[in-house]
């Protein structure tokens, strides 16, 4: 199936690891010129190296940039002024129980998951409305809608990425461009997986035991019932992001493995 992503010009931000940089192999696989971008230019330079030798014909590179920050942010859109496709994918996560999360935090959180691709956002939507063609996607969270009791300050910036989305794609009524969200449910990249291995480690415990027991305990509305694949994430990004999706505009599309017990 040709998704009609060849030629087209994406950046997907925090694309070195986990979620982001399966995103970009597979777009780079779709024959998409894709920009890689992270905070070191050794991270930058691994993941480019990594999916060059994996995908043919790839047409890949990569930007250093840190989108913690407006400077960080301003010098990426100064080396990239326009793109076809915005992933704001960058983001952290944290278990902090609610009274100890410290107002910095707070605001470290909503700078870095929300404020990265409110800033990019702003700046990617005017040329692409004058193109009449273009895809902003903010990587959410099931969390947006069930915010976790241990991640409150995670889970408010999801649920705020979800009402930025919203709002921009309300700016694109009666063009070719579309904006929405993507809520992935647990899933197992590089950063959930050393953390859950950490703690089955702490426990005595296997991976795959810690597993269980997470979705037993923690996530028992789960159809899957195991962690989703980073792989399976990507599918329903780039999907989103071509051709073939232009009637999906405004939407919180989960790839939540059922996590999220409602219709809607």
């Amino acid at each position: 199936m040709d998704l009609g992503l060849s030629g087209k010009k994406v950046l997907v931000t925090g694309s070195t690891k986990g979620i982001g940089f399966a995103t970009a192999k597979l777009f780079a696989a779709e024959g998409a010129d894709v920009f890689i971008n992270g905070r070191t230019e050794e991270s930058v330079n691994l993941a480019v190296d990594k999916i060059l030798k994996e995908t043919v014909n790839s047409s890949i590179k990569g930007i250093v940039a840190d989108l913690s920050n407006a400077k960080g942010c301003q010098a990426l859109l100064e080396e990239l002024p326009k793109v076809d496709v915005l992933i704001n994918n960058l983001g952290i996560f944290e278990p902090v129980p609610f009274a100890e999360i410290k107002d910095e935090d707070w605001f470290r959180f909503f700078e870095i998951n929300v404020m990265s691709g409110i800033r990019l956002s702003r700046h990617y939507i005017e040329p692409m409305r004058q193109n009449n063609w273009g895809r902003i996607i903010f990587i959410a969270s099931e969390s947006a809608v069930q915010i976790p009791e241990e991640m409150v300050h995670y889970g408010m910036t999801k649920t705020a990425q979800v009402a930025v989305a919203r709002g921009l794609a309300e700016s694109t009524k009666g063009t070719g461009v579309t904006v929405n969200s993507i809520l992935p449910g647990p899933t197992r990249s590089e950063g959930v997986e050393d953390f859950v291995q950490q703690i089955a480690d702490q426990n005595g415990v296997t991976f795959d035991q810690m597993e269980k027991d997470f979705f037993a305990s923690a996530r028992p509305s789960s159809l899957l019932q195991r962690f989703a694949t980073v792989d399976e994430v990507a599918n329903m990004v780039v999907y989103t992001s071509s051709s073939l999706a232009s009637a999906t505009n405004g939407a919180a599309l989960r790839v939540d493995g059922g996590v999220v017990k409602a219709i809607l």
